[in-house]
């Protein structure tokens, strides 16, 4: 597929004008004029067909003349819940690469070790919307504002429930527990790990452990690695 000129937008309208950070984009980035053609998303999964039928230096006003629903581009529902780290820079970074391989929703988890308590939400978004235009997709992931952990493991109702943890015991590679269309998710810890009240929690609400390898990995790093393989199990 030819790469599109791809702006976000939620709520698309027949003649409407670009929400303000997408204009600036438009008119100062690609210099784009009247005439020009464009593709709106809504992140919901419909890409629209569009033409600048107005613009100046600030406002940028298109008209829609299509639509197109994405395909899936992978089975089930993928879901990964992580406690963020303390360096923001490498939050971002494992956000903006998840949005480009593939993920339905992101949790940001609030654990017995985490070493960040907040997470500005509106800067997390933009960076998912800068990865789902870059990545071609219509579809903007959900992102969850910081919850407590024993909550999220409580109330998580995804048929495969998986725990990445650093404790001994049995544990099998998540790429030979996923199961191709279910909906999923898995959980990373903090840079010092689950408690073992923690994981003996996600135990008892049917998470089941599981490694990602033999090496030892960062938080951000091991979070990457998990969403590559639901999603690599979910192919089409």
């Amino acid at each position: 597929m030819a790469e599109r000129r791809i702006f976000y937008v939620p709520d698309v309208c027949q003649e409407m004008e670009l929400p303000e950070e997408e204009a600036g984009h438009c008119i100062r980035v690609l210099r784009l004029k009247e005439g020009d053609g464009i593709v709106l998303s809504d992140g919901k999964g419909t890409f629209y067909d569009a033409v600048i039928s107005s613009i100046d230096r600030k406002r940028c006003i298109v008209s829609v003349h299509g639509s197109e629903c994405q395909a899936p581009l992978w089975r089930g529902r993928i879901t990964l819940a992580f406690a963020p780290t303390k360096l923001m820079e490498r939050n971002e970074w494992f956000i903006e690469k998840a949005v480009e391989i593939g993920v339905d929703r992101i949790v940001f988890l609030k654990t017995d070790h985490s070493e960040r308590d907040v997470v500005k939400m509106d800067r997390v978004e933009r960076i998912a919307i800068a990865a789902m235009k870059q990545s071609q997709k219509a579809f903007l992931p959900e992102l969850v504002p910081m919850m407590p952990f024993r909550d999220f493991v409580s109330s998580c109702q995804c048929a495969d429930r998986f725990i990445a943890h650093c404790e001994e015991g049995e544990k099998r590679h998540l790429a030979d527990m996923v199961v191709p269309g279910n909906d999923v998710v898995t959980l990373i810890g903090p840079e010092g790990d689950f408690s073992p009240k923690e994981i003996d929690a996600a135990l008892k609400n049917g998470f089941r452990p599981v490694s990602l390898g033999l090496s030892r990995l960062r938080t951000e790093t091991a979070a990457l690695v998990a969403v590559n393989i639901m999603n690599l199990a979910n192919r089409l």
